[in-house]
């Protein structure tokens, strides 16, 4: 791990979590929770398998995460955020508000992971009818995707998981989803240009800013 070497707090934060691949790796403890190594190198397309285990034993000894062994029918080692990582979701957020201007410009042949999209949508979602029982709109699949809840005027979004039964499942295009839940594109607008939904129209009307009815231009 490379240092700054300066005596400065941002200087030594940046000594901890500044290389490269660190903070995406945050990004996938905080989306996915508590998860096996195969789980991680699946949601870091482009990184090396000796490059993740490496960043994996810096971010060990700098207690930003714990690795635990669960018994059958897991019976696997599962690597989780200690409190001191956790306490990086306030970064990890603001990085990921800041960026998000920079998503209206085309992926191309960027790599695309629909689970990525679960931070994002803590913040752009909200519940436009909180007197409604809880419903459950998904994005992808439990093999990747999240599940975006909403509930008494809250909104909470997790990994899919078959015990959940969602509402509404949503397949599109990334930028069209991007569009979407960002406000810039109106439902009815973003099913002539490839979304489609399955299931409640209603349950995704329900989560999306401003109801998901007017295009901004």
């Amino acid at each position: 791990m490379r240092s700054y070497q300066q005596y400065c707090s941002m200087a030594r934060a940046l000594d901890v979590v500044g290389d490269r691949w660190t903070l995406l790796i945050v990004r996938e403890l905080l989306t996915q929770g508590p998860c096996r190594f195969t789980d991680l190198r699946r949601g870091l397309p482009g990184i090396a398998s000796n490059l993740l285990a490496e960043r994996l034993r810096e971010m060990e000894a700098a207690a930003l995460i714990a690795r635990h062994d669960e018994p059958p029918p897991v019976a696997a080692t599962l690597i989780s955020l200690t409190d001191r990582g956790h306490d990086l979701r306030g970064i990890v957020g603001e990085l990921t508000r800041w960026g998000a201007p920079l998503m209206a410009t085309p992926p191309g042949g960027d790599e695309f992971r629909m689970h990525w999209f679960a931070l994002p949508l803590r913040h752009l979602c909200r519940d436009g009818a909180p007197g409604r029982p809880a419903s459950t709109v998904r994005l992808g699949d439990p093999h990747d995707g999240c599940d975006i809840i909403a509930d008494q005027g809250q909104i909470d979004v997790r990994p899919c998981s078959t015990r959940r039964r969602p509402d509404a499942t949503i397949t599109a295009p990334p930028p069209v989803i991007v569009a979407l839940f960002t406000g810039q594109m109106s439902l009815q607008t973003a099913r002539t240009v490839g979304l489609a939904v399955d299931g409640s129209t209603d349950a995704v009307v329900r989560v999306l800013p401003g109801g998901g009815k007017d295009d901004q231009s």
